[in-house]
């Protein structure tokens, strides 16, 4: 029951990539300061830019969340209709019992069947577990390239940012 993971929504990386891409037009189209590689960027723009993705990524670390109560469920479910097995090849066990004439085929009939439906139980344990473990590092990787793509960005504006403080700061020692 193996299943090909829920991608993050696209609503939301493109809102992250649609932003990532503006400021970094915004850089590119920067007017360069003369005698040097720095350049001016409008930083209200900017600013409100960086906002938009921290905006972006709180709709992100839901549905984690919401991921993570899913799995919940899909595990009580799992866990559920694993019991349900298990009491019914119990219920059918005792049945079995009191009957005198089969009583040893009975017997070992039910305990086949309590040996199954607990094989079948761990089965279904063990791909709930393993669906929710993939969803979740699905979810992770794509968590971690988003901040990282904001990391990179914002690392960029402050490198860009304190070179234009520098060029001026060292405009007006030359005054």
């Amino acid at each position: 029951m193996t299943e090909e993971p829920i991608p993050i929504s696209v609503g939301a990386i493109n809102i992250l990539e649609e932003l990532l891409a503006k400021m970094e037009d915004m850089v590119r189209g920067a007017r360069s300061m003369p005698l040097s590689s720095s350049a001016m960027v409008p930083r209200g723009e900017l600013i409100e830019m960086i906002e938009g993705l921290k905006r972006a990524l709180p709709e992100e670390v839901g549905r984690a969340r919401s991921l993570l109560r899913d799995a919940e469920a899909v595990l009580q479910r799992a866990r559920e209709e694993a019991d349900k097995v298990i009491d019914r090849a119990k219920a059918d066990r005792e049945r079995a019992i009191a009957k005198t004439e089969i009583v040893q085929a009975a017997a070992r009939e039910a305990e086949r069947l309590v040996g199954t439906a607990e094989a079948h139980a761990k089965r279904i344990r063990g791909e709930a577990e393993q669906y929710v473990e993939g969803k979740l590092a699905n979810f992770e990787v794509a968590l971690q390239k988003t901040l990282k793509a904001v990391e990179r960005g914002r690392a960029r504006i402050a490198g860009r940012l304190a070179d234009a403080e520098e060029i001026t700061a060292s405009e007006d020692d030359d005054d």
